[in-house]
Order: structure tokens, then sequence, then C-alpha cells
């Protein structure tokens, strides 16, 4: 088990243990960099069985979290996001087997190529060095985030949020006995030991250049304070306002169950849908039957004119619905002219995230997939594949919308960046 927490006094004290959590995690970093794959495989399978036996802790750890926050007045989708359950242990479990298994990013030379002078210059993936994930309430992100950085050879340093505190120690504990048993440094993958939410001011100015890449992972407030303040690099989604539109070619019995799964699988998840768009076209065949079942499995809908005439159970819905990420059992619906205002509609109103078509006509999904500038699109298929464990990443540190390094599903080979290896033979520059 990992050796007691640090204790902390006051603010006053905070900083001076920030910065050296930062530098041992930069000493653990350069070690990373450096051990072979089949170190860190020892670390991934050590971690796994670590998580599968000490799954009683964990529950235990959680019980205790979802207590307080049920006692704070926590939202069932708060709730939700911050419960574990035997089963998510298990794919937590099953999402380190697989990153175990994924190719190794650190050292693949990803490009080669020879110039007139005789030079070989080879374009290689190198780790980003220390890596802040700040997160709220979903546990399970301390595994994640903490594997992917393994593999990617990168130290990371967690900082999770005060509701799910209980919860990060139980499962850094097992990712530190995996690291002793493999032989690499515990500060590898270090966990701030304090809900003191000064911790979170202090990562985002880097330490001193302690830290190379901080990933926000949790609401809207919290990224924004993250892009706004960060001194360095940044890995984030402001926010997932997500959207399934369903075409007049759509097939609806496909179209119902996509729309279901989208919005209704996990309301609470930045993969789920927030709006649906149903095309004018084939609105007097579809319209009807999505409304009415999003709202029988207990999904508020809050609709356009044209959607509150379908059922009197709609409510009218405000401009600032079509903005709104509910990440709740909530979902605003209209009606448009066809796949160019749904796409018109998604540029004004989305946030780049996860936006799907449903339609059997393949010209307008070459259309959608093309002309929608979101970091993944999908044709016939739910927004909740929108998760680094369904891309084959095993897990992801967060989904990116910039443009800049990484899109969608933050994996091991995303948390790797570039050098350059040159090969001479005694060339000089005239």
């Amino acid at each position: 088990m990992t050796a007691p927490l640090k204790a902390i006094d006051s603010n006053a004290d905070l900083p001076t243990l920030m910065n050296e959590l930062a530098t041992q995690a930069r000493a653990a970093a350069r070690v990373l960099a450096l051990a072979p794959p089949e170190q860190k495989n020892r670390a991934l399978a050590a971690i796994e069985r670590a998580i599968r036996e000490n799954a009683p802790a964990i529950l235990a750890a959680n019980a205790e979290d979802v207590a307080e926050a049920r006692t704070s007045g926590a939202t069932s989708a708060f709730v939700d996001r911050l419960t574990l359950t035997q089963a998510r242990i298990e794919a937590m479990a099953d999402g380190v087997a697989t990153v175990r298994n994924i190719p190794d990013p650190v050292g693949a030379v990803t490009e080669s190529w020879q110039r007139p002078n005789g030079m070989t210059i080879e374009r290689v993936r190198v780790p980003l060095g220390v890596i802040a994930v700040i997160f709220e309430s979903r546990p399970n992100v301390a595994a994640d985030a903490g594997v992917l950085c393994l593999k990617s050879g990168n130290a990371v340093i967690l900082r999770g949020g005060s509701d799910s505190f209980r919860s990060c120690r139980a499962i850094h504990e097992c990712l530190a006995q995996g690291l002793r048993e493999a032989g690499l440094p515990e500060a590898a993958i270090t966990l701030v030991p304090t809900r003191d939410r000064a911790a979170v001011g202090l990562l985002l100015t880097g330490l001193n250049g302690g830290v190379d890449v901080i990933v926000p992972r949790g609401g809207k407030s919290l990224v924004a304070r993250v892009e706004a303040e960060a001194r360095v690099p940044v890995f984030a989604h402001l926010e997932g306002v997500n959207h399934v539109y369903v075409d007049r070619s759509a097939n609806l019995e496909m179209a119902k169950s996509i729309v279901l799964n989208a919005k209704m699988r996990r309301p609470g998840v930045c993969g789920a849908a927030e709006t649906l768009l149903v095309d004018r076209a084939g609105a007097s065949a579809s319209l009807k039957p999505l409304v009415e079942m999003l709202i029988d499995a207990g999904c508020e809908v809050r609709g356009d004119e044209t959607v509150q005439r379908v059922d009197a159970r709609v409510k009218p819905a405000a401009e600032e619905d079509w903005d709104t990420e509910y990440e709740d059992a909530i979902i605003a619906a209209r009606i448009v002219d066809g796949v160019d205002e749904a796409i018109a509609h998604i540029h004004q109103h989305g946030s780049r995230h996860t936006d799907a078509v449903v339609t059997e006509d393949k010209a307008v999904a070459e259309k959608f997939l093309n002309e929608v500038d979101s970091a993944i699109v999908l044709h016939n298929a739910s927004t909740q594949f929108a998760d680094g464990g369904e891309f084959g990443f095993g897990a992801e540190i967060g989904i990116a919308t910039g443009k800049f390094h990484a899109r969608g599903p933050v994996g091991a080979e995303q948390l790797t960046s570039f050098k350059y290896r040159i090969h001479g033979t005694g060339q000089t520059r005239p």
C-alpha cells in the first residue's frame, strides 16, 4: 500500500508540497521515458490484478464518497458519475489489460527518409514528460489516466475532485502497488493528497516548469478555468453539446434505438446527446415515435413549436437550450429542413465534441461526416461511443476538441510528441 499521506497544516504548506510532488514526478518521468515496454507492461499487469483483488476496498471507499455526495444534495446524474459498481471496476481492470496489450508508442519511428547528402532523418515518438490531470467526480479517471501515462512513458500528477477523494485514494493504492512490483518509481503516478482547492491553482502555474501538459476532466466551469489560467499547454474540451440528426431516409427502428441510447444510456457522460434534430421531410413518420419513446423512458423533452404539437408533455425550448449540456435526462429537440440546416445548427450551437447522423442515404451521410467540424462524427451509431475504450485505446485521458496535436479520445499514442533523430557519416554544412 502507499505511504501515509503527508500532513498539510495550512495553505502556507501547500506550495512546498506541490513543488516537491512535481520535482519527484519530473525525476520519475526521466526513468519512465527510458523504461522498456516489458517493464511497463509488468506494472500494468500488476495494476490490473491489484484493482481486481482490491475491488471490495475500492467499493467501500466509494460508498463513503457517494453517501457524502447524497447528503450534500448532489444530483442523480452527479451521483451516477461518482458511483462505482463491481461491473465498473471490472471494466476499469479490463481497460488496463487493453492498454497493456496495445503497441508501445514510445520510440516508434513514424517516418524515415534520406537526404541527398546521405544523412538519414527519423521522426520518433517520445513522451510529453509530466502530465497533470485535474478531474472531478468520476473516480475511474484516476486509473485511466494513470495507466495511459504509464504506457506512454509519462509521469502523471492526479488531482481528483473532493467528492471522489476516498475512491481515488483506493484506486491510487493499486496503481502504486503495480509500479512497486515492476521496480518503477511510485512518483510516476502521484495523487495530490489533499482536498484543498488551492492545489488546482498551483498546478495551473506549471509548478516552476515541473508540469508539461494539463488535462482537465470535469464540468464547464473547471475546464473554462483551466483554459483561462493555465500557463502550460492544455488538452481540453469545454463541454459536450452533442447532436443526433435523424434524416428523412432514416430507418425508424434504428433511429429510435440510437437516439434512446445516445441520450439515456448514461445521461451524465460527455458523449451523451443533448439535442435531437429531425428532418422536416420525415417528421410525419419519425417525430412522434421518437418524442414519445424519450418521454416514456423518463427523459424530459424541450422542443420547438412543431415538436410541442406532437405530445402535450413536451416543454417549450428556450434559446439557451440549444447551447446547453444538460448532463441529465433532458434533451432539446427541433425540426430542421434537411442536412444543410442540421449542419448549420450544429456549427452554430455545437461544441465540436461528438455528433451523429442517422440516414440510409449515402450522400447525406458523406456530407454530414465531411462537413460537421467535430472531433468525432458518426453515421448510424450512438454518440455514446465517444470513449477511448470503444476506440480500442483501452481508456482515455479525455476527449480533446481542439485541433492541435490531439483530437478526439486522447489515448497512449496521443500522449506522445516526437523528435528527430539524424544519422550522419561526417556531413558538415557548406
